[in-house]
């Protein structure tokens, strides 16, 4: 089901690619490249604050809608908005929903064609998986403009080697599919029309997993990364432990025991 309105910058479609659980949301600002005006930015807050506290939402997926991905910013708007007060207060609530897509409970999936930049490049790198069309491109341009993309070196450096990232951060050159793929920035590449099946694949896999394991795991992922080696591994024992008193924990163990399929 697609639940979106004559005015809305969003569509929300339940059980996308015919995958239960599985919701696809989709930007629509096609005319813009599905830039991130601060309409669709709380559109999007709203979203993903509303399919976090859902338990029939499994796997998130952020797609877009015409020939681009998400081109950052809307550089009209905040042209039209010279203060710092306008411009720190945008950047807050944009980081705020990316901190969003790394804090629910669910893993996001990035379906990405055409282009990324800036802010759109950063969304990318904050979703927890990410597959691409092979046409697709990536940047952070705003050096070309004057602008350091300070926020979106923030989700760079953490997905790709540290000089890959800085090089990107600083020259604003476009890299394409495969050379996000392998600097770490998306996970495969696949022709275009291969796209949404690989897609509806990955988020399958992971709706057939336990969903207290899998939200337990992505908590535990992105708090252990910001730790020492030895608070990570005491985390980690403390999460393990909790896991294994689950149910589902239990019963698969005892399966693979017994050689049988987990309930």
């Amino acid at each position: 089901m697609t639940v979106s309105s004559p005015t809305s910058e969003l569509e929300v479609q339940h059980d996308a690619y015919g995958v239960t659980g599985a919701v696809c949301v989709t930007l629509n600002r096609p005319d813009a490249f599905n830039a991130l005006s601060e309409s669709l930015l709380d559109e999007l807050q709203r979203m993903l604050d509303t399919l976090a506290k859902s338990e029939d939402a499994r796997v998130i997926v952020i797609a877009a809608s015409g020939r681009a991905f998400c081109a950052g910013h809307d550089l009209k708007e905040m042209r039209a908005n010279p203060s710092h007060a306008y411009y720190a207060q945008l950047f807050a609530r944009c980081s705020k929903m990316m901190l969003t897509i790394q804090r629910m409970p669910q893993p996001v999936i990035a379906r990405v064609h055409g282009v990324a930049t800036a802010a759109g490049c950063q969304l990318v790198a904050m979703c927890d998986l990410a597959v691409a069309a092979d046409s697709a491109r990536f940047a952070v341009s705003g050096i070309n403009l004057g602008l350091f993309c300070s926020t979106p070196s923030v989700a760079l450096s953490r997905n790709l080697a540290r000089k890959a990232a800085f090089e990107m951060l600083m020259t604003g050159g476009f890299i394409d599919a495969y050379a996000a793929e392998r600097e770490g920035l998306v996970n495969r590449v696949v022709n275009a029309d291969e796209l949404d099946a690989t897609v509806a694949a990955l988020a399958a896999s992971i709706c057939a997993k336990p969903r207290d394991a899998v939200r337990a795991g992505k908590q535990l992922f992105y708090r252990q990364l910001e730790m020492g080696v030895e608070a990570a591994y005491q985390l980690a024992g403390q999460t393990m432990a909790c896991n294994m008193m689950a149910d589902c924990a239990q019963d698969g163990v005892q399966a693979f025991i017994d050689r049988r399929g987990a309930k």
